[in-house]
């Protein structure tokens, strides 16, 4: 859609380079709003030429008045916000966390609010964090009214940040979606507690043993379809301000272990994990979201470990893809 113009916080991650990903290929102009960096991992997946097509704007998302501008100044119609702390970094320094993940998500719909007749659309990253363990819930995935009991700080900040979208429909009619990934692995992850099932695919990859840090049963959903979904959900955008858990393979780690042996047999035996599941639960249910943007096609774990695998060795083989920090 030529009068599209998107703008996406936290482009350098890998769900955002996804997004930036299938933005260009749609020929969709978008603009990223993050930190000076270096956008490493939209090399792994996009080809020069892409990212060419790409308009980086360095920012900060706790800067009310950078953000604003860079709204106003590129004309952006459609918001997808991604920029936050895992929760490593919010342990490690809760009070940045607080402000990168709740000002900053604060200031991106305070800014929606300001400029709602040219905001057509504006989605978020939640996450499944702002659940407690699999022990404080019935069998079975969780609705996406499920209660919340986060455990961890940056869970805190998501829940925080679903119910400031809240209060802004409520006292504002400012619209906004909220999604909420559970264990997204693909080329890319490389950051938070649960990039380790991915890290064991690249380690694999190149034919480095790896011990995943976690068991138990988890959801887990590829980046590619995560961004997807994002994409679909800030064009749709329904009124209010709802949040939908999403969908994916629910499955053991011995399952992730075994689509890493289809993938790469040579490595049989060589991916081993700690058994102690995380805090999560054991699954969401992604059907509430479904209805709402139709059937979602999530890929199945052997498709989306091989994918990963091909992905990264070819990456590797342009000279774009740092296997050190991609394993560590």
């Amino acid at each position: 859609m030529p009068s599209e113009q998107f703008l996406v916080t936290g482009a350098f991650g890998c769900i955002g380079s996804w997004v930036v990903k299938r933005l260009v290929e749609a020929g969709t102009p978008v603009t990223t709003y993050d930190l000076p960096g270096d956008p490493a991992r939209m090399r792994i997946v996009m080809e020069p030429e892409q990212i060419g097509r790409v308009q980086f704007l360095e920012g900060d998302v706790t800067d009310a008045v950078a953000f604003e501008r860079a709204v106003t100044d590129h004309g952006i119609t459609h918001i997808i916000h991604l920029a936050a702390l895992q929760v490593p970094f919010v342990r490690a320094s809760p009070v940045l966390g607080a402000d990168v993940n709740v000002v900053g998500s604060a200031i991106v719909l305070e800014t929606a609010k300001r400029h709602r007749d040219q905001i057509k659309g504006l989605a978020y990253a939640s996450s499944v964090a702002v659940y407690g363990p699999a022990s404080d819930y019935p069998p079975g995935p969780l609705a996406h009214d499920a209660p919340f009991n986060p455990t961890t700080l940056y869970g805190v900040t998501k829940e925080a940040n679903e119910r400031w979208a809240h209060i802004y429909w409520q006292d504002y009619q400012v619209p906004s979606v909220g999604l909420r990934p559970f264990f997204v692995y693909g080329p890319g992850r490389d950051q938070g507690i649960s990039s380790t099932p991915t890290k064991a695919m690249v380690a694999a990859a190149f034919g480095r043993p790896y011990r995943i840090s976690f068991g138990g049963v988890a959801l887990y959903q590829h980046a590619d379809d995560v961004a997807d979904v994002f994409i679909r959900a800030v064009r749709s955008m329904p009124a209010g301000s709802p949040v939908y858990n999403l969908g994916g393979s629910l499955a053991p780690i011995e399952e992730i272990i075994a689509a890493i042996g289809l993938a790469v047999p040579e490595m049989a035996g060589q991916i081993t994990f700690d058994p102690a599941p995380l805090f999560t639960p054991e699954g969401t249910d992604g059907a509430e979201l479904d209805r709402w943007l139709g059937p979602i096609a999530w890929r199945s774990l052997p498709d989306g470990v091989r994918d990963t695998v091909t992905v990264v060795r070819e990456a590797e083989r342009r000279g774009q893809f740092d296997i050190e920090r991609a394993v560590n």
